[in-house]
């Protein structure tokens, strides 16, 4: 119990400074990146646990880590609840063009048609099945830890994405959101893109894209939340029956290449 509250301590420390830091507005030329208070909190806490402490690192020890992550899902749940009662309000319009969501799923392939070749090409081999499924969340971590287990190679490869992806998730997110719209996007098209599966990860993108277009906050954050629960939902089915079989499919014909290449090496 000591631990946990002084766990939650030092969670509390880190979000203090990140709201004293506040949004901070970076220019790039001409484009505009909104820097939030989550992304402040996500290095602050990187940062903490380079500390070489005895206290620190007690903090950051496994245990601590193991019970942050697991436990995670309570603090999204009031956060997932929120969205929720963002959408009502503009279920109408949402339902009005419903089927850009549902083809909106299907961009979730793009780490099995784009992203495992690539593992595959640079020396990966079962990881590249956990790491590439998806964006590695909590679908995918569930999927690959009842069908390997977390201690298979391919458990090693979802636990890897699903690391990284927290670390450095709402970063990437709440800097590409800006940078999409300066390219030319229509708020809305990214609003819907930002929902990929991860909470963290949707919060942080469309959060810095209301704080760039104010008047259409309500419209950003519904969108974006109704493309994040049709990921959770529409997403399970979508990895089930396209994305495993296609996985498959690749990495079988990859791998049966890549050893025929090597034997002729050889």
């Amino acid at each position: 119990m000591k631990k946990i509250i002084a766990l939650i301590g030092l969670v509390l420390f880190i979000d203090l400074i990140a709201e004293l830091i506040g949004m901070q507005v970076i220019m790039l030329g001409a484009i505009k990146i909104s820097i939030l208070p989550l992304v402040f909190a996500v290095l602050i806490g990187i940062l903490l646990s380079l500390i070489p402490l005895a206290p620190i690192k007690k903090l950051y020890s496994p245990e601590i880590v193991k019970f942050a992550g697991k436990y995670m899902i309570f603090i999204m749940l009031p956060l997932m609840a929120r969205y929720g009662a963002n959408v009502a309000p503009k279920i109408n319009e949402i339902l009005s063009i419903g089927w850009v969501f549902l083809i909106h799923e299907l961009g979730n392939l793009g780490t099995i048609l784009f992203g495992l070749p690539v593992a595959l090409l640079l020396g990966m081999r079962r990881e590249a099945i956990g790491a590439t499924l998806g964006l590695g969340r909590e679908g995918e971590l569930a999927y690959i830890t009842e069908k390997y287990t977390l201690d298979s190679p391919e458990g090693r490869g979802v636990l890897g994405i699903y690391l990284i992806g927290t670390i450095f998730g709402s970063i990437v997110f709440s800097i590409l959101a800006p940078l999409l719209l300066a390219l030319g996007f229509d708020y809305r098209a990214i609003a819907m893109s930002s929902g990929v599966g991860s909470a963290s990860m949707m919060t942080a993108a469309s959060s810095a894209l209301a704080a760039l277009h104010p008047q259409n906050s309500d419209t950003i954050i519904s969108y974006a939340a109704a493309s994040q629960l049709l990921t959770s939902f529409i997403g399970t089915y979508i990895m089930y029956f396209l994305a495993v079989p296609l996985q498959r499919k690749i990495y079988n014909t990859f791998t049966r290449r890549l050893d025929a290449n090597k034997e002729v090496a050889d």
